[in-house]
């Protein structure tokens, strides 16, 4: 038991020492591996304080937490938290950015401070240092910065593929110009962005995020997937997309419209972006095993029906499947009978049929269904 625990305590000495050696990051070092020459000054922002994980020059002073690695704290530090506790207002630190990351130019004990405190974001003027490396993730951040520059959505969108946030920002030009029509004033570039992240970007985000479609496309975020449909939706033009008319009956074919259409929604009234499609489904099944294929389809939520059949066919199977208005009624109907239907044991042979309109009776009235 006491060995136990001596090997405990000398563990936790050796990784208390191990993280003073280690430090914070250092800039020098970031920029030399990034390439990171071009500058730009941000401004005055807030930053968040868990993103501030390196030094200038002092980053040899503090530990991987940026705590000091001396055992006394010096005046100055506890000035600071005086000052911290009290309410009063420090001047903002000088911070340089690469990608993500910041680094401390004037301010080291007020982050230090800061973190300590664990305040989640900080006052600062901040420097960019744009990465030169011609690597994907390189150009997609370039882009990024470039695009958050111009319209003051920062952290706020995140694309996967290069040449996209060129068409965001075409429809917040749309937008701005849209806005100057309807007010009779000079919209600014980043107030027109502020309205459209609030009034389109965010709604069709929320119907996507519904929807359930990232499921589907796991390396992509909500943001590609805004991207892919409202271009094709709102700026390709509709000959030329190859989804379902269903998507023409939730988004209208103009931005603004769209925008009009979900104004005075909440998001709990925004409409589903999913529809369920009908098939009727004949299988031939190796013989004698007719009855234990048709239990195993009726446990599938999707099939609503099956029925033994004398001819050609052995069963047939009324299915419902849900599908996303982006794919269409075969991929869907496709899908579910390659990767449920035909890996049942027994199944030789399937046929699909897809009904291009039905009549089904409803309370002793007839209605057309498409």
């Amino acid at each position: 038991m006491a060995i136990t625990s001596l090997k405990s305590a000398m563990a936790g000495i050796l990784n208390r020492n191990k993280r003073k050696k280690e430090g914070v990051k250092s800039f020098s070092e970031k920029r030399s591996t990034e390439e990171a020459v071009e500058r730009s000054d941000l401004g005055f922002k807030p930053v968040l304080v868990h993103k501030i994980v390196g030094s200038v020059g002092k980053y040899q002073e503090f530990d991987s937490r940026f705590r000091l690695k001396e055992d006394h704290e010096p005046f100055r530090l506890k000035r600071i938290k005086e000052a911290m506790l009290s309410g009063k207002n420090l001047q903002p630190v000088e911070l340089y950015k690469i990608k993500d990351e910041y680094y401390v130019l004037d301010g080291n004990h007020r982050v230090a401070v800061a973190k300590e405190f664990g305040w989640k974001e900080i006052p600062a003027h901040v420097i960019e240092y744009l990465p030169s490396q011609k690597t994907l993730q390189n150009i997609l951040y370039r882009e990024k910065a470039d695009f958050e520059k111009k319209t003051g959505l920062s952290d706020l969108i995140s694309l996967t593929e290069v040449g996209q946030f060129h068409h965001l920002l075409k429809q917040i030009t749309q937008h701005q110009h849209s806005l100057e029509e309807v007010t009779g004033t000079i919209v600014s570039l980043e107030s027109a962005a502020g309205d459209w992240y609030k009034t389109i970007y965010r709604p069709l985000v929320s119907i996507i995020k519904r929807s359930g479609l990232v499921k589907s496309f796991q390396r992509r975020t909500l943001a590609d997937l805004y991207t892919y449909i409202s271009f094709h939706r709102w700026q390709k033009g509709r000959k030329k997309r190859k989804y379902g008319i269903g998507l023409d009956q939730l988004i209208p074919p103009r931005m603004e419209e769209f925008r009009a259409k979900v104004m005075d929604k909440k998001e709990s009234d925004f409409p589903e972006m999913k529809r369920g499609v009908t098939a009727f489904l004949m299988i031939n099944v190796e013989t004698g095993r007719e009855n234990r294929i048709m239990e195993r389809l009726f446990a599938y939520k999707e099939v609503q029906e099956v029925h033994f059949i004398p001819g050609d066919f052995d069963i047939l199977a009324k299915i419902v499947v849900e599908r996303d208005l982006i794919s269409s009624d075969s991929e869907a109907i496709g899908q579910f009978v390659q990767n449920r239907v035909r890996r049942i044991q027994g199944v030789v042979k399937t046929q699909t049929i897809i009904p291009l309109s039905s009549k089904r009776k409803e309370n002793r009235k007839s209605s057309i269904v498409n």
